[in-house]
């Protein structure tokens, strides 16, 4: 069985070749495996909004950012992402979040 790294390099494959389902379905089979995959649950909230699954989309963004809460990127993305579903307030909110992890050190 393919470790999640591989499968998420077929899913980068995927995405690349035009298939952006096909790319969901298999980011989703590593969910399955790996719930806490961070790459993946990134990966799902851009694609999800592309697809217009804005719900699903946030959905992944917060848990990038539950999982990795002293990485201000995790809150830009957070913050990308509200802003694309048209949810601005929410969408300034992470910006803040991620100006206080910066400001408290977080990040490389």
């Amino acid at each position: 069985m393919a470790t999640p790294d591989e499968m998420y390099d077929e899913a980068s494959t995927l995405k690349e070749d035009g298939d952006l389902e096909g790319a969901v379905a298999k980011l989703q089979e590593i969910l399955e495996i790996d719930d806490g995959h961070v790459l993946t649950h990134s990966a799902l909230a851009v694609h999800l909004q592309k697809l217009g699954r804005n719900d699903d989309a946030i959905s992944h963004a917060k848990k990038v950012a539950e999982l990795n809460p002293q990485d201000p990127f995790s809150y830009t993305q957070l913050s990308v992402i509200y802003q694309r579903c048209g949810k601005i307030a929410e969408a300034e909110e992470a910006r803040d979040q991620e100006h206080k992890v910066r400001a408290a050190g977080g990040g490389h």
